[in-house]
C-alpha cells in the first residue's frame, strides 16, 4: 500500500487489520452485544488456538478461561457490552496444550464520530512471569512473618527465662544465707541430742520418740543441704562413666522408698556401655529427686520406668509414673523453688525439682515434662554426652 494512500485519510480496513496483526499484545474486536468480530495473530502464540478457531466460538474467549475464572470473565463481557471500561484484570487460562499461564486484561468501548456504539476492543497481556514473582514475593513475605513470629517468640521466651533466672539467682542467694545461718544452730542441737540420747536407756519411757526426733533433725539437714544446692558456686568436675550403671546405682537407692509405697522400679535401657563425662554425683541427685517424686506420685501397685534414649551427641534420661498427673496450672510452676504439689508438707519443701533443673542446666542441658491428669507424668532429662566441667 503506498504512503500517499495514509496521508490523504483513505486509511481501510486492510491496513487496520495489518496495524492489529503486528501487535504483540493479543487483541480482539467486539460488536455491541460481545460477539467476536475480529482476533488478531497474537492469539496463538499465546493461547495456541488460532485466529479462525477463536472466531468459531460461539462464548468467546470463555473456553480458553480457567474454570475458576470464567464468572469473572463473563462479568467483563457484560460490563464491556454496557460501555463500562477497565484495566489489568488479572485471570488464568488454558493453553491449547492444557498449561495455564496468567493474564491481565484491559478492554475500552469504541464510539463512531458521532457517538453510536459500535462495541468494544480488549488488549490481553500474558503476564505469567509477573504472577509468579508475586507468588515468589508472597511466599518469600509470609516466609519473613513467619521468621519474625518466631524470632518474637523466642525473645518472650528467652525474657521469661532471664526473669525466671533472676528469680532463681535472688531466692538461691536468700536461701544459701538462711541456710548457713540455720546449719549452726542446728549442729549444735544434733550434738546436744547425741548428748542427751546417749544418756538414755532403751528401758526409758521416752526413749522411743528420740529415733523420731532424730529423723526430723535429719530431715531439716537436708532440706538445708537443697537450699545450698539452689546457689552452689563449686560445681562438680566431669569424670567418664557408664551412664547405665549410675541409673541402675539410684534405683537401687530409691528400691526402699518404692517398697514402703509398693511400687515397681522398672528399667529399660535399648543400649549398653554408653560411656557419658559429666558430673556424676549431680547427675545421681537429679534422678534420686525425679525417681522419688515419680514414686511418691504413683499409687500402690503401680511401675515407675526409668528409660535411656543414646544418640551421637546426647542423650535423654526418661522417668514415667502412671500416677495422679498434674494439673495444666500446676505445670508452669513446677520447677520454681519452694513450689509443691504434695499434700503433706514431710513428703519436700518444693526444692527438689529447682535443685535438679539448675544441675541439668549447668551441664548444658535441659529438663522438661509432659503430663496429664489421671495418666501420669514423664520428666526428660536431656544432657551433652561429653562436658570438661559442670
Amino acid at each position: 500500500m503506498p504512503y500517499s494512500h495514509l496521508r490523504d485519510g483513505s486509511l481501510n480496513d486492510v491496513f487496520f487489520r495489518i496495524v492489529a496483526n503486528s501487535t504483540y499484545d493479543w487483541e480482539s474486536w467486539h460488536d455491541p452485544h460481545g460477539k467476536l468480530v475480529w482476533v488478531n495473530d497474537a492469539v496463538k502464540r499465546v493461547t495456541g488456538y488460532t485466529s479462525q478457531q477463536c472466531m468459531a466460538m460461539t462464548d468467546y474467549p470463555l473456553p480458553i478461561v480457567a474454570e475458576k475464572d470464567r464468572p469473572r470473565i463473563q462479568r467483563m463481557l457484560d460490563d464491556a457490552v454496557a460501555g463500562k471500561s477497565h484495566n489489568d484484570l488479572e485471570f488464568e487460562i488454558l493453553t491449547c496444550d492444557g498449561q495455564a499461564r496468567w493474564m491481565a486484561v484491559s478492554w475500552q468501548s469504541m464510539y463512531a464520530d458521532d457517538g453510536k456504539h459500535l462495541g468494544f476492543r480488549t488488549s490481553v497481556r500474558d503476564i505469567t512471569d509477573r504472577q509468579g514473582l508475586k507468588d515468589q514475593l508472597r511466599l518469600y513475605t509470609e516466609h519473613l512473618e513467619q521468621l519474625v513470629q518466631e524470632r518474637t517468640g523466642r525473645i518472650a521466651q528467652l525474657e521469661k527465662h532471664r526473669q525466671q533466672m533472676e528469680k532463681l539467682a535472688a531466692l538461691g542467694e536468700l536461701a544459701a544465707g538462711v541456710a548457713h545461718e540455720v546449719n549452726n544452730p542446728l549442729a549444735g542441737i544434733r550434738n546436744a541430742f547425741a548428748l542427751f540420747r546417749d544418756s538414755l536407756t532403751p528401758e526409758h519411757e521416752h526413749y522411743d520418740l528420740l529415733e523420731l526426733v532424730d529423723k526430723e533433725i535429719e530431715r531439716i539437714s537436708s532440706i538445708i543441704h537443697q537450699m545450698y544446692q539452689l546457689y552452689r558456686r563449686s560445681p562438680q568436675q566431669s569424670f567418664e562413666f557408664s551412664i547405665e550403671k549410675s541409673i541402675r546405682d539410684v534405683a537401687t537407692l530409691c528400691d526402699p522408698i518404692a517398697r514402703r509405697h509398693q511400687v515397681t522400679l522398672v528399667t529399660d535401657f535399648d543400649t549398653e556401655g554408653e560411656i557419658v563425662r559429666l558430673p556424676e554425683g549431680e547427675l545421681k541427685q537429679v534422678l534420686f529427686n525425679l525417681i522419688r517424686n515419680a514414686i511418691q506420685a504413683s499409687q500402690p501397685q503401680q511401675s515407675v520406668k526409668l528409660s535411656l534414649e543414646a544418640e551421637p551427641d546426647k542423650v535423654r534420661i526418661l522417668v514415667s509414673d502412671a500416677g495422679c498427673g498434674i494439673g495444666e496450672a500446676s505445670l508452669n510452676h513446677i520447677f520454681e523453688p519452694f513450689f509443691t504439689t504434695k499434700s503433706e508438707l514431710k513428703e519436700g519443701m518444693g526444692l527438689g525439682l529447682s535443685v535438679s533443673r539448675n544441675f541439668v542446666e549447668g551441664m548444658n542441658g535441659s529438663l522438661t515434662v509432659q503430663s496429664r491428669v489421671g495418666h501420669g507424668s514423664t520428666f526428660a532429662v536431656t544432657l551433652p554426652r561429653r562436658i570438661e566441667t559442670a
